[in-house]
């Protein structure tokens, strides 16, 4: 079957499986799946394995590296970062959640949110459609979910309007990994628009990769490999918390190291790895500048 010709979503890396759902996002269901077995799991994603099958997907990332073996777990524990982030963020006063390239995420189902959440998720009319058909009627775990399509013909942060965003409310946005597969002017827009749309108290998380372990030995191997399929992480930057505020931001990345169930899922890997893992990207969270 020929490829689509219509646009494709901002957000979503450029090799996509069946459906316009990217092969990232399917990996990222395959954590989850494999870990909603576990008897305590880190991330209790029940639909995950519903994607998987109902996308015909049982794939992985291309290569066998050291990588590649750390992928999932690491998945699951950037899930389990961000799930904490946004639950603090809403408990602190960002009622309005803004998941960006919110692709087969499902936060607004299982996470146990304060009252009176409102999540939008922004992301490609395919992908949305291809979601409602698994999640059916399942139950909300927030006050309020609203589906606002974006694709590259039109501008997001205007759709998002339209769909009952109110930006005089502090809002609490997540980039949970589509932001380093835009390049760098893309990613300038996208947080631009991220910012205007910000009222004081809003917070952001965001995954940023380390440009300065682009080539090590941990990271060159698995970029190599994800350039067969067509992927590549084209934004990458050195200090995440001058980037950041030089865009209008107060943020900081994690210490992976400081968080048992960090610790705890990532320690098996580190005779393999060392701590290379926690250094190739930055799980970076954050305040609007001057908000009080």
């Amino acid at each position: 079957m020929p490829e689509s010709t219509r646009p494709q979503s901002p957000f979503a890396p450029t090799a996509a499986a069946p459906h316009g759902i990217s092969r990232a996002a399917l990996w990222t269901a395959a954590a989850h799946a494999a870990e909603n077995l576990r008897p305590a799991p880190l991330v209790r994603d029940p639909w995950a394995a519903d994607f998987l099958h109902t996308a015909g997907f049982d794939g992985g990332p291309p290569g066998d590296g050291a990588m590649q073996r750390l992928l999932p777990d690491y998945q699951v524990v950037r899930t389990r970062f961000f799930d904490d982030y946004l639950l603090s963020a809403a408990r602190s006063g960002c009622r309005q959640v803004v998941l960006l390239g919110a692709g087969l995420d499902t936060r607004a189902f299982r996470l146990d949110w304060p009252t009176g959440v409102h999540v939008f998720e922004v992301e490609d009319a395919a992908v949305h459609a291809f979601k409602e058909r698994v999640l059916d009627l399942s139950r909300l775990s927030c006050g309020r979910r609203t589906v606002v399509d974006a694709d590259g013909t039109a501008s997001w942060n205007e759709e998002l309007r339209a769909a009952g965003f109110d930006p005089g409310r502090p809002t609490a946005w997540l980039w949970e990994a589509p932001l380093y597969f835009l390049h760098p002017p893309e990613v300038e827009a996208v947080v631009a628009a991220m910012t205007e749309l910000s009222a004081p108290g809003s917070m952001f998380g965001a995954e940023c990769v380390n440009s300065a372990t682009s080539s090590s030995t941990l990271v060159a191997p698995f970029m190599d490999a994800l350039s067969t399929i067509g992927l590549a992480w084209n934004w990458q930057i050195a200090e995440p918390e001058r980037w950041w505020a030089e865009h209008g931001w107060d943020g900081a990345a994690a210490d992976l190291y400081t968080l048992p169930y960090a610790v705890e899922r990532l320690s098996p890997y580190l005779p393999l790895i060392g701590t290379a893992a926690a250094e190739c990207v930055f799980l970076t969270t954050g305040t609007l500048r001057g908000a009080p």
